[in-house]
């Protein structure tokens, strides 16, 4: 494990995020590990994996507010956290809530160095637990997808129906209003993530076609408007009117594909 006690905590937070940008399959704890390919098999190993590492940064937090920085590392929470599958796993599913929890550690660190109050370094630590589950709820959407693609390999399918797509992304739109009421933010947020990639933009070449302003507008919301909401911890009633909005924008995709399917040759 590298030791990083003398470096700045800018520095810290720049070798974390160096992660995001490398190829391949190896990240910033070395190579991945097999169980990113079985997300659903190791839910519970990361569920524990996350109390453990709760655990140790709150062993450190407790010394710092009894004896101040002198009798601990703060470096030692990126050994710790670099020591646990659920690093990879997060950092293989869902981009953005890896790079909050790098921040929040960094957050903590930063607090400790700093010599803040203890409340303050409590309220970091706080947002790093916070960042933590929302990453478990991540991988948790991620698995159920993972799941799903896996069952389905030997199976024949039909063409894409873009009804049937608009349909899924409609309901999926629900459910992310419903995770939202939970409190789940991370699974909500990887749902939005999903609900893009795997339905979106399978029916997105056909819709252009019809009107390429509105697949830029749902584009935007799907990717920065409602994503921003989400992780911003925006009030539900603000959520809920993205989500309308985008409803009936894709009731209006609904329409224009329906009258494509009927008039084919105004395609061309």
């Amino acid at each position: 494990m590298r030791k990083l006690k003398t470096m700045k905590p800018q520095r810290l937070l720049i070798i974390g995020l160096t992660a995001l940008f490398m190829a391949g399959d190896v990240y910033g704890n070395g190579e991945i590990g097999e169980h990113v390919k079985q997300l659903k098999m190791h839910i519970d190993e990361y569920t524990d994996e996350i109390h453990w590492f709760n655990r140790k940064v709150n062993d450190i937090v407790e010394t710092y507010g009894h004896n101040g920085a002198t009798e601990i590392q703060p470096d030692e929470i990126i050994d710790y956290w670099e020591a646990i599958k659920f690093h990879a796993a997060i950092e293989t599913t869902y981009v953005p809530i890896y790079a909050a929890i790098w921040q929040r550690i960094s957050g903590v660190q930063k607090a400790i160095w700093d010599g803040q109050p203890i409340a303050v370094t409590r309220e970091q630590q706080a947002a790093l637990e916070r960042a933590l589950w929302q990453g478990l709820g991540a991988v948790k959407m991620a698995a159920q997808q993972q799941y799903a693609k896996t069952a389905a390999v030997d199976s024949y399918s039909t063409p894409t129906n873009p009804a049937v797509t608009l349909e899924e992304i409609q309901g999926n739109l629900e459910e992310v209003l419903a995770k939202v009421a939970e409190q789940q933010w991370g699974q909500a947020l990887a749902l939005v993530h999903i609900t893009y990639a795997d339905h979106f933009e399978g029916i997105e070449g056909q819709l252009i076609e019809q009107d390429a302003d509105l697949v830029e507008n749902l584009e935007m919301d799907f990717n920065i408007t409602l994503p921003q909401a989400l992780d911003g911890g925006t009030s539900i009633e603000v959520i809920r009117k993205i989500v309308s909005a985008m409803q009936d924008k894709l009731h209006r995709a609904g329409t224009l594909l329906a009258e494509a399917q009927l008039n084919p040759e105004d395609v061309f």
